[in-house]
């Protein structure tokens, strides 16, 4: 089993407290701006609650026929603490460990958890933004207000804006670090069959 080079299990290690972040701070972020909220709107999503103007839009939401959003809608709030702090603790097993596949592994896992967050997002902004209340106030036929999963959206007079915050940006500047780690032993290797 190859080894790992100091300077990747170090990376790896320093990836893996840079992933502690998410218990401090908000992970991914909705914003949205109308002529009548020109100060925006914006719903903080955390590893295990939402903060912002959470009540607002709810209410602005319940006029096109969406569910009140309410912890109850997200099941993941119980468990992600737990997942987060696996991956955490794969991190710096890699380290301690100190065999490459372990490196793999690591790697592996921050993608599969990555592509399942979004994966997860997305089908719950479906589910949200398909299934309206037939009594609304206001109906749009044919209108679907799913939120953007990535990006800038208009959802009638709403421009609403989805993206990373500063705990998704350090989770995704850990990946890289770990990807670059994953190069560089890969180089390493290639360079000692030389």
């Amino acid at each position: 089993m190859k080894k790992l080079s100091f300077i990747s299990r170090l990376a790896v290690v320093c990836a893996a407290v840079l992933m502690v972040s998410a218990y401090f701070v908000p992970l991914w972020q909705i914003l949205m701006w109308a002529p009548q909220y020109p100060e925006g709107l914006e719903m903080k999503i955390w590893i295990n609650n939402l903060t912002g103007n959470v009540k607002l839009i709810s209410a602005l939401n319940h006029y096109i026929g969406m569910r009140p959003i309410e912890m109850e809608m997200f099941p993941e709030f119980g468990y992600m603490i737990y997942l987060v702090g696996a991956l955490i603790a794969v991190g710096i097993l890699t380290s301690i460990i100190n065999r490459r596949v372990m490196l793999w592994s690591f790697a592996a896992l921050i993608v599969a958890a990555g592509l399942a967050a979004l994966v997860d997002f997305y089908l719950w902004g479906y589910d949200y933004g398909h299934n309206l209340n037939p009594e609304a106030p206001i109906i749009v036929p044919g209108m679907s207000y799913q939120p953007p999963l990535i990006g800038t959206k208009q959802l009638l007079n709403f421009t609403a804006y989805s993206a990373p915050d500063i705990g998704g940006w350090i989770f995704i500047s850990a990946g890289i670090i770990v990807f670059c780690c994953l190069g560089y032993e890969i180089y390493l290797s290639k360079k000692k069959t030389i």
